[in-house]
C-alpha cells in the first residue's frame, strides 16, 4: 500500500538583520546628520558664489537627506519581528527603500541636465574662491560619510542605495573642486555646468544598476549567481532516496536572504527525514539558501501535470 501524500518542511530562519541592524542604523543616522549639515553649507555657498556645481550637489544632498532618512527607517523596520499579517517580517523594507532611492536619482539627474544646459547657453559670474572652499569641505565630508557606509553596502540594498547617493555627492563635490580651479585659473565659466553634466551621467549608470537589482528582488527573481537548473540537478544527486526534484523556486526576501520551495519525489521505501536533511545540506552548503520549504511527493506530483512538466518533472 502506497504512503499518503505529505507536505513536510525543512527550513531554518530567514537571515536575521537584527544583529547588525543597530550598527547600520547608527551609521545611517551619522551619515544623515553630516549630509544635512553639508547640504545647508552648499546651498549658501552655491547661492553666494553662483555655482551650478555646488547647487547641483546641494540638490543631490537634499535628495540624499531624504534617502538616508528612509534608509534609517528601513534599517529599523527590517529588524522588526514577523507578525500575523507579515509572516516574513519587514526585511523587504530595505529593498523598497533602495528602489525608491534609485528612482529619485533619475529625477535629480534630469534637473541637473536642465540647469546645466541653461548655464552653458547663458553663463553667469561665479566666485571661484568661495566655490573652491565649499567644494573642498563637501569633498571631505562626503568621503567620510562614504567610508562609514561602504563597509556593508555590497550585501545590503538599503546601504547600497544610501552609498549610491553619497557617492554621487562625492563626485559632485569633486566636480565642483575641478570647476572652481578651472574658473579661477583659466576663466572657463563653462567648466561648472560641463562637469555637472559629467557627474549626472555617472550617477545615472549607478542608479540604473541599483534599480535593476532592487526590482529583480521585488519581482522575486532568481538571485544573481544561481541557476535553477543547477540547483535541481544538485538536489537530485543529494541522496539515493530522491527520485526527482521539480517545482523549484528560488528567490530573495531581502539582501542576503535566499529562500527556496520545491517538490521532492522519493523512491519506495523512502526515508523522508534523511532526504530532507540531504536537501537542506546541499542548499545551504552549495547555494547559501537557509530558508527552505520542501513538499514530499510519494505517489507523484498531485499538482496539475502541465505545471510539473514546466519545472523539470519528466
Amino acid at each position: 500500500m502506497s504512503k499518503p501524500h505529505t507536505h513536510q518542511t525543512g527550513h531554518s530562519h530567514v537571515h536575521e538583520h537584527a544583529g547588525s541592524g543597530d550598527g547600520r542604523s547608527r551609521k545611517l543616522l551619522f551619515a544623515l546628520v553630516l549630509t544635512f549639515a553639508m547640504m545647508i553649507v552648499e546651498v549658501v555657498g552655491g547661492l553666494w558664489s553662483g555655482s551650478l556645481a555646488l547647487l547641483a550637489d546641494a540638490g543631490h544632498m537634499m535628495v540624499d537627506a531624504l534617502a538616508l532618512l528612509l534608509a534609517v527607517v528601513g534599517a529599523s523596520m527590517a529588524t522588526r519581528p514577523a507578525d500575523a499579517r507579515r509572516s516574513y517580517g519587514y526585511g523587504r523594507m530595505e529593498v523598497l527603500v533602495g528602489f525608491v532611492n534609485a528612482l529619485s536619482q533619475f529625477v535629480l539627474v534630469g534637473w541637473i541636465i536642465y540647469e546645466a544646459v541653461l548655464r552653458l547657453l547663458h553663463p553667469g559670474e561665479i566666485l571661484s574662491g568661495v566655490m573652491l572652499v565649499v567644494a573642498i569641505v563637501g569633498l571631505l565630508v562626503n568621503a567620510l560619510v562614504l567610508r562609514t557606509l561602504h563597509g556593508h553596502a555590497h550585501d545590503d540594498v538599503n546601504l547600497a542605495g544610501a552609498s549610491l547617493h553619497v557617492l554621487g555627492d562625492l563626485l559632485g563635490s569633486l566636480a565642483a573642486v575641478l570647476a572652481a580651479l578651472a574658473i579661477r585659473w583659466f576663466g572657463w565659466l563653462w567648466a561648472d555646468p560641463a562637469l555637472s553634466l559629467l557627474v549626472s551621467l555617472l550617477i545615472l549608470g549607478s542608479a540604473w544598476r541599483l534599480l535593476r537589482l532592487s526590482a529583480h528582488i521585488l519581482l522575486e527573481g532568481v538571485p544573481d549567481g544561481l541557476d535553477s537548473a543547477e540547483v535541481m540537478a544538485s538536489l537530485r544527486d543529494a541522496d539515493a532516496s530522491i527520485r526527482d526534484i521539480h517545482h523549484v523556486h528560488v528567490w530573495q526576501l531581502a539582501s542576503g536572504s535566499r529562500m527556496a520551495t520545491l517538490h521532492a519525489e522519493l523512491n519506495e521505501p523512502a526515508d523522508s527525514v534523511r532526504a530532507l536533511r540531504a536537501i537542506k545540506r546541499v542548499l545551504l552548503e552549495r547555494f547559501d539558501i537557509q530558508h527552505v520549504t520542501v513538499q514530499i511527493d510519494h505517489d507523484g506530483c498531485l499538482d496539475q501535470v502541465r505545471d510539473c512538466v514546466g519545472h523539470g518533472h519528466p
